[in-house]
């Protein structure tokens, strides 16, 4: 549900007589990567510590994650808030793109911004959902979240003539439904667990306790790094996109978008495998996690490669749905066949990243990516942008998923022999 929402988004704005609104979305979606999930331990961290308490029996440490992470996450909110105005002049001085498209992105920006603290406090119940194995509770809120977005795009979009600020409009406020309905969720079952206000007071007087903070920071940390040198690579792929041409960063931002939706969907088993990981080993099970990532591994795998093949196989009729811009699809066909290797390598990253989040092993995590980042990306794409070519900036990004899986594999009897 989550990609369907986003491919709607790109679908309304790519059938647009100008093309600088789905540009100028994809730019402002650079920026929105730093700003939200850069702050996506909220989630992360949140599944790994339940998982794990949940595994030891800890009925009170399950709540209290919750809480102490709900806190984290409306305070940082309220924050972005607050500096929304100089966040969004610093991140627009440093992206490049013809004035257009910038003017369609900060279009886009300002209607968006105000669903921050609704948006990070969804990633911290996401996460408490997922670290419950609750995932009929999860499903419930995409659902909602992404309904209310696509009707909302219809409106803002087609009927209002909104165009980029439209939809960013449509995405703050379904955040807001989705928040709605699902501290509903949380209160419904905190209200069955402690039936006696006072029990449920007591907990709350926990939340700031020093030692279970300085644990959450510590893990937070390490995630934050990780997702910074995550978020920073695409936001290196899209910016030089842009410096290549608006069509250029139209069609990249089309093929990323298939890159999204086949992460998303192994991202469903990269979820599962982080509950059941911190589970495992919440119960002292550490011999059952090997089978457990074999498992994981190859259907992440099975599911990257059909999705390359798929889009590979039928690309007119497919991102036929996404533009009407004919000279965009016949550019997008030179680059198709680098969705095997970035799907296929990116498929036993993404999986990887769930089975150590599970174990909260934030180090393994941080250094892989700095690796990949530093040592896979960043050369090939400082060819890509010295030459100019576009086949170096996706060679570059295949590069970066490589070193990932290749790193994290590496781990894998290490931890577990832990």
């Amino acid at each position: 549900m989550v990609p369907l929402a986003s491919l709607v988004d790109v679908a309304f704005l790519g059938h647009l007589t100008e093309i600088r609104y789905l540009a100028g979305v994809a730019i402002a979606t650079v920026l929105f990567n730093y700003i939200y999930w850069t702050f996506g331990f909220l989630r992360m961290g949140t599944t790994g510590l339940t998982a794990q308490a949940r595994g030891r029996g800890e009925d009170d440490v399950v709540v209290l994650t919750l809480l102490r992470n709900s806190a984290i996450a409306l305070f940082i909110g309220v924050i972005i808030l607050l500096l929304q105005q100089p966040l969004r002049e610093i991140g627009f001085a440093l992206l490049q793109a013809d004035p257009e498209v910038l003017e369609a992105g900060r279009a886009y920006y300002n209607a968006l911004i105000w669903g921050a603290p609704a948006t990070l406090l969804n990633f911290v119940l996401l996460g408490w959902f997922l670290g419950r194995e609750q995932g009929k509770q999860v499903l419930l809120l995409s659902l909602i979240s992404k309904s209310v977005n696509i009707v909302l795009d219809y409106l803002f979009i087609v009927r209002l003539g909104q165009s980029s600020a439209g939809a960013g409009a449509a995405t703050a406020i379904s955040q807001v439904v989705t928040l709605a309905v699902g501290l509903f969720l949380v209160y419904r079952e905190l209200r069955s667990r402690f039936p006696e206000k006072r029990s449920l007071k007591q907990l709350v007087a926990q939340i700031w306790e020093l030692s279970a903070l300085k644990k959450i920071f510590s893990l937070n940390q390490d995630i934050l790094i990780r997702t910074l040198a995550l978020v920073s690579t695409f936001a290196v792929f899209t910016n030089l996109s842009a410096v290549m041409g608006t069509k250029v960063l139209a069609g990249n931002t089309l093929l990323l978008q298939v890159v999204t939706l086949a992460a998303y969907f192994i991202d469903g088993i990269a979820f599962a495998t982080e509950s059941i990981a911190g589970n495992l080993q919440g119960k002292g099970a550490k011999a059952q996690l090997l089978p457990l990532v074999k498992l994981a591994g190859s259907t992440s795998l099975i599911a990257g490669l059909s999705f390359a093949a798929v889009f590979t196989l039928f690309p007119q009729a497919l991102f036929g749905l996404l533009t009407s811009h004919e000279d965009v699809i016949a550019q997008i066909s030179n680059y198709l066949w680098w969705l095997f290797p970035i799907l296929g390598f990116g498929s036993i990253a993404y999986m990887l990243d769930g089975y150590f989040l599970g174990l909260t092993a934030g180090k393994i995590l941080r250094k892989s990516t700095l690796i990949a980042a530093l040592v896979g990306f960043a050369p090939m794409a400082i060819a890509a942008w010295y030459w100019q070519i576009n086949h170096l900036l996706w060679l570059a990004l295949a590069l970066f998923m490589v070193t990932r899986s290749i790193t994290l594999s590496l781990k894998i009897n290490h931890k577990v022999a832990e």
